[in-house]
């Protein structure tokens, strides 16, 4: 049997050559008891991975037994993800409290093997404008490349999606996922783990919206739904960079001749 590392190397290289290609049958990957040791050690190297959700299901249950039980779940279809546990941090830099979104180990477990699956599809397509919670790229390499490539700009637009988190519509990150994965079972998953609710003080809340702060899959699922808005904007920003005859305006049009006529006037100046 190959090596799941190197079945999701050459999903990520196929993603990465045909970036219209559309991906079947991930679903068997799930049911590979080698993806859970590698879903694991990534786990275990996070400092939160001992931390409890709603029972005593942590890091330190895991086990060849464990992994059997799991897959045979997955393989009949009746595995269902437990609610979170929801809790409050403070935000950085406010008094406002944040909720945190707080799965078993066994969630956490099976969200990290569907983030290593989405991931080798998803991150060679994401834009390179991109920085946030993806591998090898942070707020400092946002800065670096504002640096390179914005070296002669004077101000920027900083903005901010009040909620982002909690106001993902499930069925547009579905729709999304599915133009990029035909697998009934694989996306069946995820629709589990977006709707499995949280539990507060004791009593079960239904989500209708959002993924979880703190959930494992989270931050990936935000950044394929965010994708499809650097794809909107790109496609602006060329619309910008070269307009079409029929979208300039006059405006635009005079201020381009009186920057043609400036530029004539400094050519004949050197002449002379």
């Amino acid at each position: 049997m190959k090596p799941t590392m190197a079945i999701l190397e050459r999903i990520s290289k196929n993603s990465m050559e045909h970036q219209d290609e559309v991906f079947t049958r991930l679903y068997r990957y799930l049911l590979r008891p080698d993806i859970y040791y590698i879903a694991y050690q990534n786990l275990y190297s996070n400092k939160g991975a001992g931390t409890k959700g709603i029972n005593d299901d942590t890091a330190d249950g895991f086990s060849e037994k464990k992994i059997s039980i799991i897959i045979n779940s997955l393989a009949s279809e009746s595995y269902t993800p437990k609610p979170v546990r929801r809790t409050y941090i403070s935000k950085k830099s406010s008094s406002k409290l944040r909720p945190l979104g707080l799965p078993t180990f066994t969630d956490k477990l099976i969200q990290e093997v569907l983030r290593l699956i989405l991931e080798a599809i998803y991150e060679p397509i994401f834009l390179d404008t991109s920085h946030g919670f993806r591998p090898k790229r942070s707020c400092h390499t946002a800065l670096k490349m504002i640096k390179r490539e914005f070296g002669g700009a004077r101000w920027f637009v900083e903005g901010d999606i009040k909620g982002c988190f909690d106001n993902i519509d499930h069925q547009v990150l579905i729709s999304i996922i599915q133009k990029k994965v035909k697998d009934a079972r694989f996306i069946k998953l995820i629709y589990k783990f977006l709707k499995a609710g949280y539990m507060e003080n004791w009593n079960y809340h239904k989500t209708y919206s959002g993924t979880p702060q703190g959930g494992i899959l989270s931050p990936l699922l935000a950044n394929i739904y965010l994708h499809e808005l650097d794809l909107f904007v790109l496609k602006l920003k060329e619309q910008f960079d070269n307009p079409q005859k029929d979208n300039i305006t006059p405006e635009y049009r005079q201020a381009h001749n009186e920057l043609k006529r400036l530029s004539n006037r400094l050519k004949k100046g050197r002449r002379k």
